[in-house]
Order: structure tokens, then C-alpha cells, then sequence
């Protein structure tokens, strides 16, 4: 059974609160990274595992290199949408709270907004290391993988959850895929962003 099988199979109960969604996202984005990059990561130590930056900017260069494959591969042939070009240097051994840490955590920002065009669902260096916003967090990591499945990026249940309706959606509706209108792109019209419900 698939993981998307086992989700959909689940009932559909409603969380009682922005903390449980922010939960689920958090458990679904380790299970990714733990299966992208077999790292040690779960859902009590996912903040401890980021919040030295190697593992955000090695996601940044292999987004990179994902994109430049599929952009070999594709040719002229491939999509007028923006793609990563350029990667992040980082210091893979970089300890938690530290400068270089830091240093690593704003080169991968500074890469999701220029390489993957990221302006509205983003975070602070201290959001993640003094865990002063982890909502932000979570979501741009989330925004992140949307993006990056543009161009065959494994990418984590959530987000593959969400194209799977939008595909039946413009089944039912008979328009090319694509033709349904994107909830995220309302996003960026949204000022508050507290009920983490209405985006999910």
C-alpha cells in the first residue's frame, strides 16, 4: 500500500487546532527528509536536526542539480518557469546556534527567494534557531517541495495529497491539468495567516 493509499484510507477527522496541523506538517516534512537523505530525523527532534542549516542548503544544492538534470533532459522542450540555477555554499559542520549556522540558514533563505522565486512564505534566521515562528518554518520547507516537484523532486505527502486532487478536480471539471486555479497563489493576498485551517 502506498503512502498516499494509507492517508486517504485513514479517516478524515479535523484537527482541534493550529498546533495539531503544525504537528502533522512537521511529521510529514521528517519523514521526507529522513527518506530523501536518510538523516536521524522525527517529529521531537526536527527543529535540533535543521537549525544547524547543512541539511537546508544540502536540499538547496541537490534542488539545484534536480533542476538542471530536468532541464537537460527536457531541452527546448522545457517549461518557461523559473528554476534554480545557482546553489548555496554552506559549512557542513557548522554546530547550532553558532555564526556559521547562521550563515547557513541565511544562505538558504536568500536561495528560496532567489533561485525558487519564494517572496511570501518565508522565515527568519530566528525563527528556526530561537524558534521564534516555527509556523514559517514549516511552511516555506513545504513551499519549497511544491516547487521543487515542478521538476521531479520527491516531495512529501502533503503536498502529493494536493496534487492528487487537483488532478481529479480537473478530471471532473475536463480541463488540462494545471487549469484549476491554485489556492496558494490566493495566499499571498491573505494579511493573516493565524488559522492555519484556511491555508490548509
Amino acid at each position: 500500500m502506498s503512502v498516499i493509499q494509507h492517508y486517504s484510507n485513514r479517516s478524515i477527522k479535523p484537527f482541534k487546532s493550529s498546533e495539531e496541523y503544525l504537528y502533522a506538517m512537521k511529521e510529514d516534512l521528517a519523514e521526507w527528509l529522513r527518506d530523501l537523505y536518510g538523516i536521524s530525523i522525527t517529529v521531537i527532534n526536527f527543529f535540533e536536526v535543521l537549525e544547524s542549516g547543512a541539511v537546508l542548503c544540502r536540499h538547496a544544492n541537490n534542488a539545484t542539480r534536480a533542476a538542471a538534470d530536468f532541464l537537460r533532459e527536457l531541452g527546448h522542450q522545457a517549461p518557461t518557469a523559473h528554476l534554480p540555477t545557482a546553489g548555496v555554499t554552506y559549512v557542513e559542520s557548522a554546530q547550532p546556534a553558532t555564526f556559521l549556522a547562521r550563515d547557513n540558514i541565511s544562505n538558504f533563505i536568500n536561495w528560496c527567494r532567489q533561485e525558487m522565486g519564494i517572496k511570501v512564505l518565508m522565515f527568519e534566521t530566528d525563527d528556526l534557531v530561537l524558534r521564534k515562528n516555527e509556523k514559517n518554518f514549516v511552511l516555506c520547507l513545504l513551499e519549497v517541495a511544491r516547487r521543487a516537484s515542478r521538476f521531479g523532486m520527491a516531495v512529501p505527502v502533503l503536498i502529493q495529497l494536493e496534487q492528487e486532487i487537483e488532478e481529479e478536480i480537473c478530471e471532473e471539471l475536463h480541463l488540462p491539468l494545471g487549469g484549476v486555479p491554485k489556492v496558494r497563489r490566493a495566499r499571498s493576498q491573505l494579511s493573516d495567516f493565524r488559522d492555519l485551517d484556511e491555508m490548509v
